[in-house]
């Protein structure tokens, strides 16, 4: 025994003597070459196993990079980036190496090539090693499952922004194609490469968007809705059926915006006189141009009371305040005859107010009161929703 120990204690290669090294634990693998002296073992040693060439496949459209059997979105802003990430992922450091350090510089060297020289150091058996390998990496061009099918149209749901007895305004139809975008922007930060918008059409009644799943267009409409107010309905077709003999559906969410919109002037004729419309989410809500008092349509009325439109706050103009002759009545010049009349004072018109704003109705000349005017119809609006009272 004491004879075998004895040439352990030796270099098998050169006959130098090898230092005392710890025995492995219990269970722990032997590693074949610790009995190599350190030189001979330095000889034969790699740093690191690079490949020798590196593949990548890149999609023209959107950037994602091609992975095994997908495709990842890489978030990379440009291809010498995809490239460094590429041959960093395909490097690999020999385990026994502590302490080490390692960097990439790519070299261009076409459009659809990049040379990767790559340097690491690090410390075995107590000896610093350096070691430089180059990795040349081809870029190629593909498309990607997604952009495929947004080349192809492909689309399962789509959302119709249609207004009630009107056709929406250009700003709520643009409002409405932002409100997709934004979805769609959002998913994808989460990673999701199912959530797309395929195309945005605009007709004579109102815009189409096409959105690539069912889920995606029902979270559009919401939205839409939410905000522009109104409601929508969700009307399913079948289109064909999967590999699996699944049916598969098409659904097209009507979105039905409001008759009347903020800023519009209306006459709920119920003697109260005319309302300056302030929200449509939920119940319509305003402010009695007359009276500055809160206005609000009943429940089963909605957004959409019984009620005329005659006028817009978008064409009030600016005129003189001649006088303030009470709490409840101003003075103010005519702008269409430049006559001083007699006109309801809404709050928050001062003592000292120069000029207000006024709108010009069949039922008479009216001041717009201040937006702060009439009550938070936003707190109103909310309280309504949490009571359920949007139509889904």
């Amino acid at each position: 025994m004491s004879e075998m120990r004895e040439r352990r204690e030796f270099c098998p290669r050169c006959g130098d003597p090898v230092p005392e090294r710890e025995e492995p634990l219990p269970g722990e693998p032997r590693e074949r070459d610790r009995v190599l002296c350190d030189a001979c073992y330095l000889a034969d040693f790699e740093l690191v196993d690079a490949p020798e060439r590196v593949e990548v496949t890149v999609c023209s459209g959107c950037g994602a990079v091609h992975r095994g059997n997908r495709w990842v979105d890489v978030g990379a802003r440009d291809y010498t980036d995809v490239a460094v990430d590429e041959v960093s992922e395909a490097l690999a450091v020999h385990v026994n190496a502590e302490d080490v350090r390692w960097g990439v510089e790519p070299e261009q060297v076409d459009r659809n090539a990049i040379r990767m020289h790559c340097t690491f150091a690090g410390v075995v058996r107590g000896v610093r090693v350096e070691e430089e390998a180059v990795v040349p990496v081809k870029i190629s061009r593909g498309t990607c499952d997604r952009c495929g099918r947004i080349s192809g149209g492909s689309y399962a749901a789509e959302v119709q922004v249609r207004g009630r007895e009107r056709v929406p305004d250009p700003e709520e139809q643009s409002r409405a194609v932002e409100i997709a975008e934004s979805l769609v922007a959002e998913r994808e930060a989460d990673g999701d490469r199912e959530s797309f918008l395929t195309e945005v059409t605009e007709r004579p009644e109102g815009t189409d968007v096409k959105l690539s799943t069912n889920k995606l267009g029902k979270a559009v409409a919401a939205r839409i809705t939410e905000e522009l107010g109104g409601s929508y309905t969700e009307a399913p077709t079948l289109v064909t059926e999967d590999g699996d003999g699944n049916e598969v559906y098409r659904v097209t969410f009507a979105v039905r915006l409001p008759k009347f919109r903020p800023g519009d002037v209306i006459d709920p004729d119920d003697g109260g006189g005319p309302v300056l419309v302030r929200s449509v989410r939920g119940n319509l809500k305003g402010v009695r141009l007359a009276t500055g008092e809160p206005y609000e349509a009943r429940f089963e009325e909605g957004e959409t009371p019984d009620a005329e439109k005659i006028g817009e706050a978008d064409d009030a103009v600016e005129t003189t305040v001649v006088a303030v002759e009470d709490e409840n009545a101003v003075q103010v010049l005519d702008p269409d005859t430049y006559e001083a009349v007699t006109v309801a004072r809404p709050p928050g018109i001062g003592e000292d107010a120069a000029t207000v704003d006024v709108v010009s109705t069949e039922s008479g000349l009216y001041v717009v009161p201040p937006a702060d005017a009439g009550g938070d119809t936003d707190d109103a609006h909310e309280a309504h929703d949490a009571d359920g009272g949007r139509a889904e």
